[in-house]
């Protein structure tokens, strides 16, 4: 919130000395708060490279936002296929998506921007909105630099995924960021279509509803669940909004004041739930319309309707156009924790930096799990079907094993040391992983065989902690619940 107030600063001073429109401040600010999620945590090259998009993102923006005024179909085309490549490119690994999402901001922005009376554009408005940008990029680094230099654990970059399991069956699949981005190409273009027939000047309400849908989904459950989520704290957040915003006649500061606390108290809410954010940002839009005198009651239902459609268009979309399975992707990043589980265990003793790493990519696999627990644990609870979330919770509980296991394995003197008591249940452990994996792959082996031991040390205790985690996790062959069925 430091960066987004010394943007908000910066950009009005701007606005005032060139004799700009008040979309540029709205730009910073949206701007700002976007890019300060994006770039938390990157490396200086990356951040360099990272504003660089930036920028000329913004100026192309520009552009598809004149399009929509002058030519609305063309607009709403080239948005489409802009929102649509920057999910493509995911293919071409972490830095293209980290430049994919980086890109999506100025026209998220564009559609912030997009109410009546908010937007203008002269003959240079591409430059003013390259300068905003980089205004913007300026801040958040400032800032983020500087916490990092003070110790704030949240800036330090995350640890890389560990490698992909590609099989030559998966090889032939179309892969899941060409699905994602046709999701989102049919999302779009459905929302606008509909959005300009139904809602005509609010057809943005609509469009920027689909995108958040689709954007980061991560299979039909996951799409299915945070559309719910989202539309529901959107409706929620419009409602209260307007009501607010009615208190305040056009123009009021106070409705600014109101705009950067909702700000500050959402992006700390995010963390929690994502409903949370979506309703605290859907009232600063309602404040920010208010303020420009569209605050009128009878806006309300409109806006309903558009936020319900949008998410509704959007659900769909996921759902039927090429649709990533939730099954898919739990069996494919169980697999992938496993993978990281059985590089663990085979670490080499006393290489502190190694068995860190190997931890490091463990502890990433199974937050990567983690991101698909919130649908899957919501369906358990609605339908008592346990088996998928409960993979989840398994591969959880080896966290802590995992992390007293690499301090054991750390302290270990490779060259002097004789075999540690435990080494054999470790081998039998890495045995039964390897016995896991090739049961989600549907490959021939020895099965899973329940380790009966006495721990009589920490190793022990942690590895066969490690084991009946992996003895709930054996019940979820494909053969007895299929991992791969749909969603």
């Amino acid at each position: 919130m430091a960066a987004v107030l010394s943007a908000f600063g910066s950009a009005v001073w701007i606005e005032h000395r060139a004799h700009l429109h008040l979309d540029i401040v709205i730009a910073a600010v949206a701007m700002t708060m976007i890019l300060g999620r994006v770039q938390r945590g990157a490396h200086p090259g990356d951040r360099l490279i990272g504003t660089a998009v930036l920028v000329a993102s913004a100026a192309s923006a520009s552009e598809v936002s004149s399009l929509l005024h002058r030519f609305p179909l063309f607009g709403d085309a080239a948005f489409t296929a802009a929102m649509a490549a920057t999910i493509w490119i995911r293919r071409f690994g972490p830095r293209a998506t980290k430049a994919g999402t980086v890109v999506v901001v100025p026209f998220i922005t564009l559609l912030v921007t997009q109410g009546q009376g908010v937007t203008s554009h002269a003959a240079s408005y591409d430059l003013w909105c390259a300068l905003i940008a980089l205004v913007a990029a300026f801040w958040v680094a400032v800032y983020q630099v500087g916490a990092a230099a003070m110790g704030f654990h949240e800036q330090r970059p995350r640890p890389p995924a560990p490698p992909s399991l590609i099989t030559p069956s998966s090889a032939k699949r179309v892969p899941a960021s060409t699905r994602m981005a046709c999701q989102m190409a049919v999302a779009l273009g459905s929302a606008f279509a509909v959005g300009h027939m139904a809602f005509h000047d609010h057809w943005p309400w609509a469009v920027l509803t689909a995108f958040i849908v689709c954007s980061g989904a991560r299979g039909r459950g996951d799409v299915l669940h945070k559309g719910v989520l989202r539309a529901a704290g959107a409706s929620v957040g419009t409602v209260v909004a307007t009501t607010i915003a009615g208190a305040f006649p056009p123009g009021d500061r106070w409705s600014v004041v109101i705009i950067f606390a909702v700000l500050g108290v959402a992006s700390w809410l995010r963390e929690i739930s994502y409903v949370y954010w979506a309703g605290s940002v859907t009232a600063v839009l309602s404040l920010l319309y208010g303020y420009f005198g569209q605050n009128a009651p009878s806006l309300l239902e409109t806006r309903l309707e558009a936020i319900l459609l949008g998410a509704a268009l959007g659900i769909a979309a996921s759902w039927y156009v090429l649709p990533v399975r939730t099954g898919d992707v739990l069996k494919r990043r169980t697999a992938e924790a496993l993978a990281a589980l059985s590089a663990f265990l085979s670490s080499p003793r006393g290489d502190h930096t190694e068995i860190r790493r190997r931890q490091a990519h463990f502890q990433h696999a199974v937050t990567q799990l983690e991101q698909i627990a919130k649908p899957l644990r919501a369906h358990r609870m609605l339908t008592g079907a346990a088996l998928r979330a409960d993979t989840i919770d398994a591969m959880h509980t080896c966290v802590e094993p995992v992390r007293t296991l690499a301090s054991i394995f750390a302290s270990i003197d490779a060259e002097t040391d004789t075999e540690p008591a435990w080494e054999p249940l470790r081998r039998a452990v890495a045995a039964n992983v390897g016995a896991i994996r090739r049961a989600l792959g549907s490959k021939p082996g020895a099965p899973y065989r329940r380790i009966e031991a006495q721990p009589s040390s920490p190793a022990s205790l942690a590895l066969t902690a490690l084991d009946a985690a992996l003895a709930e996790l054996s019940r979820f062959e494909p053969r007895a619940a299929p991992l791969s069925s749909r969603a």
